[in-house]
């Protein structure tokens, strides 16, 4: 387990429901997608997302996803993600989950 954080830490994480709209190919990366979501009122962005030996592109586009939206932009391959997607994993990644909202709702709004 990680450490203990107070409940002012986790209210600092922006999470947000968002939708892929677009999964593509990167150059020379073997687990990651580029994916470009839409985030509701936040707009569009593109993150990139290392599931690309669970997800095939035709099972993201038109997903709903939990984005960790307020992560600070880190260049992957050469291209800026702006975001991270959350997902469960077991201990061994032999199976990797998307979060998803258990129902449709809108695209951007929080979760808490």
């Amino acid at each position: 387990m990680k450490p203990e954080i107070s409940y002012e830490d986790f209210e600092k994480l922006d999470l947000r429901v968002a939708e892929i709209i677009d999964a593509e190919e990167i150059a020379g990366a073997d687990k990651l997608w580029k994916l470009k979501i839409d985030a509701g009122e936040l707009g569009e962005r593109t993150i990139c997302a290392g599931i690309k030996q669970y997800y095939p592109k035709e099972d993201l586009v038109g997903k709903k996803i939990i984005l960790l939206a307020n992560l600070a932009p880190r260049k992957l391959k050469g291209i800026e993600s702006r975001g991270m997607l959350l997902a469960a994993s077991t201990e061994n990644h032999e199976e990797v989950v998307l979060l998803s909202p258990e129902s449709d709702i809108e695209n951007g709004s929080r979760v808490s």
